[in-house]
């Protein structure tokens, strides 16, 4: 049987190429986007606590971008934080009931940061991102936590970087407030369940996704 050697090159060049595609390493820089919701007891990173966060992985599929996997955990605040009624009454949160199973922060950033690191090492990336609505918020109460159970030598988030997808929204769809964010881009949001960190994690990655695809649609990617 006759095989065309040139023809063969051709095809395992693009194979090789798609599957490049398929690792977040090329598309942002050696940078590992990981999209992060966090409820707290307050807006002070230094004085208030984490009380809930939920993280969900991506991953790349022939170029585009998707969810992947999530994580989600309850925390205990920390020892001599101060929890603000009003943040309560916001986000709902009951922190003395026994239902949120709420973990350690130490115990909660110990699995997420194994998880985030496998996945840094599989799209062989250099560090992790936050991706966030308001991002500089849910990044300084990462650093301030990371900072109180001495992980920082274990830390694979970037010290400053960030992917906002309130100033990302606005440049492109002309709207910072994630549920209009939302709604530009037909992604359903259901404004009862906001302010859940579980529910604004899965609907900030599906805003972040479909912006980052719908850039590629204009041509923007690769460029």
């Amino acid at each position: 049987m006759y095989i065309n050697i040139k023809f063969l090159k051709i095809i395992l060049k693009l194979m090789k190429n798609l599957s490049k595609l398929d690792l977040l390493h090329y598309r942002f820089r050696g940078l590992y986007p990981v999209v992060i919701d966090i409820e707290t007891s307050g807006f002070n990173s230094h004085r208030h606590a984490i009380l809930e966060i939920s993280l969900i992985t991506l991953k790349m599929t022939n170029g585009w971008l998707e969810k992947n996997e999530m994580l989600h955990f309850h925390i205990i605040p920390f020892k001599g934080s101060c929890i603000s009624s009003e943040a309560l009454a916001f986000n709902g949160i009951n922190i003395n009931s026994l239902l949120r199973g709420a973990i350690s922060e130490n115990k909660a950033f110990k699995i997420i940061f194994k998880k985030i690191f496998a996945d840094i090492q599989k799209n062989k990336c250099k560090k992790a991102v936050v991706v966030a609505h308001n991002a500089n918020f849910d990044h300084s109460f990462i650093m301030e936590a990371v900072k109180r159970i001495k992980m920082e030598k274990n830390n694979p988030f970037h010290s400053f970087v960030t992917f906002d997808t309130a100033s990302i929204s606005g440049l492109i769809l002309g709207q910072t407030v994630l549920a209009k964010a939302c709604y530009a881009l037909n992604i359903p949001f259901d404004c009862t369940q906001a302010h859940s960190a579980l529910y604004d994690t899965n609907r900030t990655a599906e805003l972040f996704c479909k912006l980052v695809n719908k850039w590629k649609k204009l041509g923007g990617w690769p460029p």
